[in-house]
Order: structure tokens, then C-alpha cells, then sequence
């Protein structure tokens, strides 16, 4: 099991650049584990694509059928009072947003105290680094 990167599920959705290696990573091991806002973050990502101009109404309708279909499947990290916590500690120690702060501490969490334990998915660089540097093995960058 890999601990998924909205970055690193956008291209599942539609046809970008690391979609053959995104989609290597998932054929390898189809047991995704994510947090609970990565729906809404590849939904933003695909309409922020749509809006300019980068996919049409139907690459539109294709993606968002897929994401219902990986996500289906998918083991999702819940939100919760310690997630918080440690997303606000995570925001002191690296240079992230306020999303990337909850997905890491949802990833964090998820690793039970041991990240070494869980192979990050990530496109990110910046959440790649502090993947990282709590100790993740960081995939796809």
C-alpha cells in the first residue's frame, strides 16, 4: 500500500506527463491510501484545467468518472482533532499549505509513527521534500 498525492492521482485522470508512470505505480499495487480532501483537490485540478482550456467538456466528464472509480476503492484517512495538531506543527517545521500540512499529518498518521513504512506518491516537490524529511520514501518525483 502507497499513500497517494492528489499530484500524483491528477494523472490517472487525464493524459499529462507522469500518466504512464502514475499508472505503472497503480498497476504494481492497486491499494491506494489517501486523505479525505483528495477527491475535492483532483476535482479542483480538473476544473482548473477545463477553465483554462486545457481539457474539453468531455476529457472533463471521462476524468471525474474515473476519479469516482478509483476513489471508490481507495483507503481514505478521515479528518480529526490530531491530524490538526499535527498539521499546525508540520506548518512551523516546512514550508507547505494549509491542504499539504493535512495530507501529511493524514500520512503521518496512517504510518502509525513509522513513515519509513509507507511509500509517498507525490509530483510535489515542496510536499515531496517535506515527505522526506519526516521520512517518507517519496515516489514519482
Amino acid at each position: 500500500m502507497r499513500f497517494w498525492d492528489s499530484s500524483a492521482v491528477v494523472p490517472l485522470l487525464v493524459q499529462q506527463a507522469a500518466t504512464r508512470r502514475m499508472t505503472a505505480l497503480l498497476r504494481d499495487d492497486q491499494e491506494l491510501l489517501a486523505w479525505w480532501g483528495t477527491r475535492l483537490e483532483c476535482a479542483s485540478a480538473v476544473a482548473r484545467l477545463e477553465r483554462n482550456g486545457e481539457l474539453r467538456s468531455g476529457a472533463v466528464v471521462k476524468a471525474f468518472t474515473r476519479l469516482d472509480s478509483i476513489s471508490a476503492g481507495w483507503h481514505e484517512v478521515q479528518p480529526a482533532d490530531p491530524l490538526r495538531e499535527t498539521g499546525r506543527r508540520l506548518l512551523r517545521t516546512h514550508e507547505l499549505r494549509a491542504a499539504d500540512a493535512l495530507l501529511l499529518a493524514a500520512a503521518l498518521h496512517a504510518a502509525e509513527g513509522s513513515p519509513p513504512t509507507l511509500p509517498f506518491v507525490c509530483l510535489d516537490a515542496r510536499l515531496a521534500s517535506a515527505a522526506e524529511r519526516e521520512g517518507f520514501p517519496v515516489v514519482g518525483s
